[in-house]
Parts: structure tokens; C-alpha cells; sequence
């Protein structure tokens, strides 16, 4: 009974601290410092070895200016302790007090004792640091460094010189404290993006290149390419990269995962030829056959972006044929199937083939995954054919065979958009209501933005034309019928002029001009968005498509930092809002800190 007792004398008095501390929490946060000074002051009497109560009560001091009180308050800690920290309070007190001389005289004495006991080395260079005394705070790192190997405090004096703005010394003891423990090599990254830009002569990037080129020089460790190649890709120089990249993989030839990446990166970026060779690369080393089949995969999709002729188009048929020769028809080429039937169907305008094909490949033994993939190519292609019942039964078992899978989202996302190109509006609006709400942000955001479009125009009149036309005009862009989803796009400006549906029609029109080339229809269309439309929610989708014209299309960066910075300064709740102000600052050629 005594034991029980005890255990709810010691709770409660748990408790009453508790709550004394959160009173005093709250007065100190409401700016009631006197309040919060007697309140910190019972509690230290009660624990006088308690840390937190003393920072407290001491910051409470201090707010009220009652300096000789927290003089008195960190000489009392002094008395009890050898902890030199201390007397870096007792310095910023005076400090606080325009008493240099003291406050100087207090810091050496702290950096003096340090010297004399290096385990105090963190805990006082820290307390200089959280009171920006930087110098004081670097002088008891380095101190601590040149009196024992075992003590590694590079990353505290790179962050000091960061904040100094001696960005070649941070990088300098990042790069010392990456020497050291080589898994901080990410990290590393992470720090270096705040301070390197796409301007390959900026001067953050010459400096940082210039220190690992001599790493390299001096010890040609696997850390030090690494990073020298994630700096090339920051650059957007994926050549110099993938010499770094190959140095790598020859120095340790256990995986090309790296350089996948990096030649999946490249082709994003419109780097064909590095893209090209990249993947060459990898198909004339890798032993992983699934690796090979994915970069020759990836080889033929850059020729059929290149492709300008029906020969160019016949001869990547050939070479589609010459890899099932190779490599067979099973499993493990199911991608590459799939890749073919989609070049049958939307480039060489088979989609019977296309749809033969994909059938054959479903009599292998495949998992449901792999079923869904086949029939979601395969109900694709039926809807490229305009097929839409047919299309719907595969899109449909999908839904039924993998229940709240992404892909099964997907699928509804497809069956959906199916019903709106037949022309079946509420039927596609009740699905996308559903999908709003799904896991994957990019499913969400398209059935919103298709959602959007048929509840604004879908009561424009009780036929619903324009939108029946945008809808046929959509299917012709799936289609890859570019022209005549243009011709269809310009009946709508003509014939439904100041209708709801003009800003999507202009918008739909100027990315078919882009992916035709045709830059300047393209920014004709978003420009009468912005004047015609400026109120409307395309507007920052106008301005960020322009931005990307400009910016690598037509090479003026001047021009596309106006458009960016529209994003910036009035729009900061668009969803471009992000990428608009990197792209904003990389063309500036900033150095983020």
C-alpha cells in the first residue's frame, strides 16, 4: 500500500510540473515575461538541475532586462559545474548589456577552457552558434579538429562558413566531412542544390568543380565522380555527366542503374543524342537482360521521336522484329510488346495489327499485373479505333481484377474519358467525381481538370456542340491526328465565339501547335488567353507554357523570366507556382541560399 502511495505522490507531482511549466510556456509565448519569470523561477527551485528550466528562466531575465539577476542566475551554474558553456551565457549577457570588453573577455574564457578540455568542444561551439557568434563558434571547432584526429566536426564548420557566405570553405568541409563518412554523399547533394545553378559559369559552380576536379587529381574516389556528375546534370550537361558516369561503372562495374537514370533524365530534357548513347552504352555492357531489353526499348522510342519519314518508320518496324528474333516472344518482352502494338496503332496507323498483336500476347502465362498492362494497351488502341464498347469491357476487368491498385484508378480514369469522347458526359462526370479523390495526384489533378470541363460548358446549350466538337477534337489529338483536332479547334473559336469553352479550345489548340513546332501560333493562342481570358483559370497555364517556349525553344531567357515571374508574383496558389520560380531563378542564374 506504501509502494502505491509513493507512485501517486511521485504522478502527481509529475503532473503539477507539467502543468506549471505549460502556464509558464504560454505567458512567456504571450509575451507576459514577468509572469513567465516567477513561473520559471518556482520550478528551477524545485529542480535546480534542470536544463530547460534554466534556459527559461534565464531568457525570461533577459526579455525583462533584468541582467544583474541573470548574471547572478549563470554564475550559480559556474560555481557547480566545469561546463564552459557557461561562460558564453555569461558573455552574451554582457553583451546584451553593451559591456564588450566583459562579454569579450567571458567568450575567451570560454574558448581557453575548451582548449584545455575538448569534450566541451560541441556543446560551446553550438552555444556560440545559437547566439550567431560565428567566428568564436568556428575557432572552438577548428580548435577541437587540430587537437584530436577522432573528432570530425567538418559539417558544423561548413555550415558556419555558409552562413558566413564562404560558400568555397563550406564546400570545402562538406567535401573534408564526405572524405570521412562517404554516405553522406546525398546529403551532400541536397546542401550543394541551395548553392549551384543551371549556369554552368556561375560562380558557386566553377568553384565547387574546380575542388572536386581536384579530389579526383589527388584521390580518385568513387564519391568524388559521383558528385561531379549530379553537378553536370544540375548544369543540364548530360554528356559531361555520362563521362563521369562511364569513369564510375568502369571503377566498379556492378550495376548501370545509374547511368539508366541518367539517360531516362536526358531524354526528359530533350538530349537526344546523349539519351542515344547512354542507352547504347548500357545495351553493349549490361549482363541484365531485362536492363538491355528496357534500353533498347528506350532507343526506339528516341527513333520514333526522331523519325521524319514512312522509311524512317519502316526501318524501326525491322528493328522492333529483329529484338523478338533475338530475344523472343515471352514474359520478360511483354514492355517491348507493348511498345511495339502502341507503334503499330498510333505511328504506322495499323490498329488492327496493333490489336492482333496484343491479343496473341495475352495467351501467355502472365500475372494480372501484366494482364492489365496488355489490356490497357490493347483498349487504347480500340478507343484509337473508336472501338469505345470494347475498349470499356477491358477497361472495366481491369477495375474488377485489381480493386484499388493504382492501375485499377487508372482504368477508371480511361473508362471515363472513353464516355466523354462517345459523347456520354454525365455518365464520365459521375466516374471523375469518384476520382477526384484518388491516391494518385496526377489521376486526381486529370479527372479534376476533365471534370471541370464538362460541368462548365456541358448546359452552354441543351445539344451540347461545343462540347461534343472539343470532345471529337480530343479524340483526334489521341488519335495523333494533330491537323484535324487543329481544324476541329478553330470551329469552335469561329462558331462558338464567347462561349465558355474558348479558353480550353485556344489552350488544347496552342499544345498541339507546340508539338507541331509551330511556337508562334502556339504563343498567339496563349497571348489571347492572357488578354482575353485574363480572369479565367487557364491564365497561369498560358503564362507557364510561354515560359517554356521562350525558355527552351526559343532561347530567350529575358522573355521567359517575364512569364515566370507573372506565376510568382500573381498567381502563388497555381500548381506551377513551385516550378515557375526555379525555372525563375535558374535563368536568372542565382545561387540559392
Amino acid at each position: 500500500m506504501r509502494g502505491i502511495l509513493s507512485w501517486i505522490l511521485v504522478f502527481s507531482f509529475f503532473w503539477v510540473s507539467a502543468q506549471e511549466e505549460q502556464l509558464a510556456d504560454e505567458y512567456f509565448k504571450n509575451g507576459e515575461f514577468e509572469k513567465a519569470q516567477l513561473a520559471y523561477l518556482k520550478l528551477f527551485e524545485n529542480e535546480p538541475a534542470n536544463n530547460s528550466y534554466f534556459s527559461k528562466l534565464l531568457d525570461s531575465y533577459r526579455q525583462l532586462e533584468k541582467f544583474e539577476a541573470a548574471n547572478a542566475l549563470v554564475n550559480s551554474r559556474l560555481a557547480r559545474t566545469k561546463n564552459p558553456s557557461y561562460y558564453v551565457e555569461l558573455g552574451y549577457n554582457y553583451q546584451l548589456m553593451d559591456s564588450t570588453a566583459k562579454a569579450e573577455l567571458n567568450y575567451k574564457e570560454a574558448i581557453e577552457r575548451t582548449r584545455e578540455n575538448p569534450i566541451f568542444s560541441y556543446m560551446v561551439g553550438n552555444k556560440f552558434h545559437d547566439y550567431s557568434l560565428l567566428d568564436e563558434a568556428l575557432e572552438v571547432y577548428q580548435l577541437a579538429m587540430e587537437n584530436s584526429e577522432k573528432v570530425n566536426l567538418n559539417i558544423q564548420i561548413a555550415r558556419i562558413y555558409g552562413e558566413k557566405g564562404e560558400v568555397d570553405k563550406m564546400f570545402d568541409g562538406y567535401l573534408n566531412y564526405t572524405a570521412d563518412k562517404p554516405e553522406f554523399t546525398s546529403n551532400a547533394k541536397r546542401i550543394f542544390t541551395d548553392f549551384v545553378s543551371e549556369n554552368s559559369e556561375n560562380e558557386n559552380n566553377l568553384m565547387l568543380k574546380r575542388l572536386l576536379l581536384k579530389r579526383i587529381q589527388e584521390s580518385p574516389e568513387i564519391y568524388w565522380y559521383d558528385l561531379l556528375s549530379w553537378l553536370f546534370v544540375q548544369e543540364r550537361d548530360f554528356k559531361k555527366s555520362f563521362i563521369q558516369e562511364k569513369a564510375l561503372y568502369r571503377r566498379s562495374p556492378e550495376s548501370l542503374t545509374r547511368l539508366m537514370d541518367l539517360g531516362i533524365t536526358a531524354m526528359e530534357e530533350d538530349d537526344i543524342e546523349t539519351s542515344k548513347d547512354i542507352f547504347t552504352f548500357i545495351t553493349e555492357n549490361t549482363q541484365d537482360l531485362q536492363q538491355k531489353l528496357v534500353s533498347h526499348e528506350y532507343l526506339l522510342d528516341l527513333k520514333i521521336k526522331e523519325a521524319n519519314s514512312d522509311a524512317d518508320l519502316v526501318a524501326i518496324k525491322q528493328e522492333y522484329e529483329r529484338l523478338f528474333s533475338e530475344f523472343g516472344r515471352f514474359e520478360q518482352t511483354l514492355s517491348l510488346q507493348v511498345s511495339y502494338a502502341y507503334f503499330l496503332a498510333f505511328h504506322l496507323k495499323d490498329p488492327k495489327a496493333g490489336s492482333d498483336y496484343l491479343k496473341k500476347s495475352l495467351n501467355l502465362p502472365l500475372s494480372q499485373f501484366q494482364q492489365a498492362t496488355v489490356k490497357m494497351q490493347l483498349a487504347d488502341i480500340l478507343v484509337f479505333q473508336e472501338k469505345f464498347n470494347e475498349a470499356l469491357i477491358f477497361y472495366t476487368q481491369i477495375q474488377a481484377n485489381l480493386k484499388n491498385s493504382s492501375v485499377s484508378q487508372e482504368a477508371r480514369f480511361k473508362v471515363a474519358k472513353t464516355s466523354y469522347y462517345k459523347g456520354d458526359f454525365d455518365w464520365a462526370e459521375s466516374q471523375l467525381k469518384i476520382l477526384k479523390a484518388s491516391t494518385s495526384q496526377l489521376i486526381a489533378n486529370d479527372a479534376l481538370d476533365l471534370k471541370l470541363l464538362i460541368s462548365d460548358n456541358k448546359y452552354e446549350d441543351s445539344l451540347r456542340t461545343s462540347l461534343k466538337l472539343y470532345a471529337k477534337a480530343d479524340l483526334f489529338a489521341f488519335q495523333n491526328r494533330k491537323d484535324e483536332a487543329i481544324f476541329l479547334l478553330d470551329k469552335i473559336l469561329e462558331e462558338h465565339k464567347g462561349e465558355s469553352i474558348t479558353d480550353q479550345a485556344l489552350y488544347k489548340q496552342g499544345k498541339l501547335y507546340e508539338e507541331k513546332g509551330l511556337y508562334d501560333r502556339a504563343i498567339a493562342n496563349y497571348e489571347q488567353i492572357i488578354s482575353d481570358y485574363g480572369e479565367d483559370i487557364l491564365v497561369d497555364d498560358a503564362f507557364f507554357r510561354l515560359g517554356e517556349i521562350y525558355s527552351s525553344k526559343l532561347m530567350d531567357p529575358e522573355k521567359a523570366k517575364g512569364f515566370f515571374e507573372k506565376i510568382i508574383f500573381h498567381h502563388e496558389d497555381s500548381i506551377y507556382f513551385v516550378e515557375a520560380r526555379k525555372k525563375y531563378r535558374m535563368l536568372r542564374g542565382d545561387a540559392i541560399n
